[in-house]
């Protein structure tokens, strides 16, 4: 052979083995595994798809590690590449193994019973001769009928010494439990690719009120991610306002009910309201939306130093622990307008930096709220003036101050301490103006959400729990009768048994059937008398030896 032909058959061996080896229930068991182990980090870990503001607070309180797990997509863990490649494998692994087992099982169950061995008293499980009345030839269609009627596969045959013999098998259900259970995985994860390619979601911080409410475009959401195979355009048309949330809370602040409450309109339908919660999502038509978290929006109003013009902004302040103590940035860009000349000096804008209290402690430091409910609210305000660099057009972060323009100087502190504000309480600064604290609004955040194949995924996972039924309690097993012919007319009886699985209980099984299946004669067994006669000399005798003794 030329050494091409050398080269060609090693690359071609070694394809085949590494086939077999991918496509055996070890390597599948591996890889299934190992998914399971790749989904870990996207339990632990924030993730984009859900929140991207608890991935950015999460970089931030890690510093070190956290752009680390970025590199490695572990923010994006069921969208990385190392996770597809595991998937993927299996996937393959999976239609690899089940084909040929399909095939051999296929034929399995078509096949008839093999022939009965000629020594069945070699088989683990085995009953002496015993007379049956009838013919070798009628007994065997009889044994072989009662087998089927215990739902055994049976079959009547004559071998070629030219006796009769029974062959019947039962348990095939293991192996289509076990089939069942690896080709609903197959759906499962088919479901999965399919959401993937075809679902989408978006994340949106909906704060109470009409001038707060969203329609549903990707423009509109905080956050939002669409399968390769969706486009903006296709997304079902609605709008949603946030009218009322009722949240409960314990004593201790454990919190005990959530409801959200808005209108709905914008699909074609008159304007309706719904209410939906955590474990009762919202579902307007293919989408889901879910209730997941909730706080405060606290309301300013913003008086300038000429005495002129009022502003008022409701901002969402984002929680920082359970309390719901709450921080974030009001700012007011358009503030200090001079009425003589019509302008606005870049340099007068205002912002308040504020860490919000449901319930204010009775005691300072005024740091931690003393419980999420709004039974005592305040705030905490720190005021900035300068540039807030809005007008250059460039995005800048939406709940908090831009930090750079503050250590720069651009933004400049007002005064050395916060001020303490309760609602309705006013705060007058040293240029004249005032801020004035004047409540709050509630806000959620919704997760809005199709998945186009969470229908396969049900019906595979419920597949999955019949095919390990079947698996787990389905046994093969073969059962063997010899038969012979006997004296008057009746024919001798030999049976065997072969479990094919471990099967604890095979024995009694066996002895049910054969019991059941072919009855010894009447004549053959002893009647009463007999049976009490010897038990009487047995007894008898045990009873002499007693005496003697």
């Amino acid at each position: 052979m030329s050494r091409g032909g050398r080269l060609a058959s090693a690359v071609v061996a070694t394809a085949r083995n590494s086939w077999r080896q991918l496509t055996s229930m070890r390597t599948a068991l591996i890889l299934l595994f190992l998914l399971a182990v790749a989904a870990i980090p996207g339990s632990l870990l924030p993730q984009k798809s859900v929140s991207i503001e608890e991935v950015q607070q999460f970089v931030l309180d890690h510093p070190t590690v956290g752009p680390w797990l970025d590199r490695v997509w572990g923010y994006e863990v069921f969208s990385s590449p190392w996770f597809a490649a595991i998937y993927l494998l299996l996937f393959v692994s999976l239609v690899g193994c089940i084909l040929p087992r399909a095939g051999e099982h296929w034929r399995a169950v078509r096949a008839r019973p093999p022939a009965a061995p000629r020594r069945l008293d070699r088989l683990p499980e085995h009953a002496p001769a015993r007379p049956v009345d009838g013919a070798p030839a009628t007994v065997a269609a009889a044994v072989a009928a009662a087998l089927r009627s215990g739902r055994w596969r049976a079959v009547a045959r004559q071998d070629e010494t030219g006796e009769w013999t029974v062959s019947a098998e039962k348990g095939h259900l293991k192996e289509t439990g076990n089939l069942l259970f690896h080709t609903a995985l197959i759906a499962v994860l088919l479901g999965v690719a399919v959401g993937s390619w075809y679902g989408w979601h978006g994340n949106r911080l909906l704060v109470a009120g009409p001038d707060a409410g969203f329609c549903n475009t990707v423009q509109q959401y905080d956050e939002y991610s669409l399968g390769p195979r969706v486009t903006g355009a296709e997304l079902p048309k609605f709008c949603l306002e946030l009218t009322d949330f009722l949240a409960e809370y314990h004593d201790s602040g454990q919190p005990s009910k959530f409801r959200a409450t808005v209108a709905v309109d914008g699909d074609g339908s008159p304007r309706r309201t719904r209410t939906f919660s955590v474990n009762d999502p919202l579902r307007l038509g293919d989408a889901n939306v879910y209730l997941f978290g909730n706080g405060y929006a606290p309301t300013l109003r913003y008086t300038d130093r000429y005495g002129r013009q009022q502003t008022s902004a409701t901002t969402a302040f984002l929680r920082v622990d359970d309390a719901l103590t709450s921080e974030g940035a009001i700012k007011f860009p358009d503030a200090n307008l001079n009425p003589a000349t019509g302008e606005r000096d870049p340099k007068s804008q205002v912002a308040f930096e504020g860490l919000y209290l449901p319930t204010v402690p009775a005691s300072p430091p005024f740091v931690r709220s003393a419980h999420p409910a709004e039974r005592l609210p305040g705030i905490m305000l720190w005021a900035y003036r300068g540039d807030l660099g809005e007008d250059a057009g460039i995005p800048g972060p939406v709940y908090q101050l831009d930090k750079s323009r503050v250590e720069s100087g651009q933004l400049k502190l007002v005064g050395a301490e916060p001020r303490l504000l309760r609602a309705g309480e006013s705060w007058t600064l040293d240029d004249g103006s005032k801020v004035e604290f004047l409540g709050t609004r509630q806000w959620i955040t919704v997760s809005v959400r199709h998945d186009a194949g969470q229908e396969l995924v049900l019906v595979g996972v419920g597949v999955i729990v019949v095919g390990l039924m079947f698996s787990l309690f389905g046994r093969r097993r073969r059962v063997f009768f010899r038969l012979a012919e006997g004296a008057a007319g009746a024919s001798a009886v030999t049976a065997g048994g072969l479990p094919r699985t471990d099967y604890a209980g095979f024995a009694e099984e066996f002895a049910r059937v054969v019991a059941a299946v072919a009855p010894a004669r009447a004549d053959t067994v002893p009647d009463q008398r007999e049976r009490d006669g010897r038990d009487g000399v047995v007894a008898g005798s045990a009873d002499a030896g007693g005496t003697g003794t």
